[in-house]
């Protein structure tokens, strides 16, 4: 029990420092503007778009989605199914609060879905699939992006019930609704941007 409580821990260093590592403030600066001063502020690859375009934009996302998913990949082959699980979700708050660019990160939603795909990959792919529609038909990323977690979440406590697995993806989902709470009162005020529309010089 000791041996499994010193690889969780270590998977959730890996995790947390492999989050950090944040793909749009270091593309962003190489193209001159830290993306975080412009926009909502954010490092994820919706603001990207919005500052850079939609070409960065894209590889901020796989970047982002990379991290989830070889932090996920690490944490099992050291710590099986919960060292996944743990290196993952730390990863994701890496993302979100990276030690390396002062603890101001993105949403974590690329990461999440990289996550879910290697962890639970039938959950991760509902969400993708559940989302993608939503925010294609909104033309709300914030909305695509929680209604994808939300589902991910759902189904995990359907399938697995609420402890520990179900309580996992909610968390998961609580903290994505807590990073969106900006987007959440714009998307209740009507005044969310749109996909296409620019962010603010």
């Amino acid at each position: 029990m000791e041996n499994d409580l010193l690889k969780w821990i270590l998977c959730a260093v890996i995790g947390y420092l492999l989050g950090s590592v944040s793909t749009g403030v270091l593309y962003s600066r190489s193209l001159g503007r830290d993306v975080r001063t412009a926009g909502s502020k954010s490092s994820g690859a919706t603001n990207m778009t919005r500052v850079h375009g939609t070409v960065p934009g894209v590889i901020t996302f796989a970047g982002d989605c990379l991290k989830g998913v070889l932090a996920a990949l690490i944490g099992k082959w050291m710590g099986g199914q919960t060292g996944a699980i743990v290196a993952g979700t730390c990863a994701v708050i890496g993302h979100n609060w990276p030690i390396y660019f002062g603890f101001r990160g993105g949403k974590g939603v690329a990461t999440c879905i990289g996550i879910g795909l290697v962890t639970y990959p039938l959950f991760g792919l509902l969400g993708v699939l559940v989302g993608t529609p939503v925010m294609l038909i909104s033309k709300y990323v914030s909305l695509g992006s929680l209604t994808g977690i939300g589902a991910f979440a759902v189904g995990m406590t359907i399938r697995y019930g609420f402890w520990p697995l179900g309580l996992w993806a909610i968390a998961l989902f609580l903290l994505a609704l807590w990073r969106h709470r900006g987007n959440v009162q714009r998307l209740l005020n009507g005044t969310e941007r749109k996909m296409g529309e620019h962010a603010d010089k």
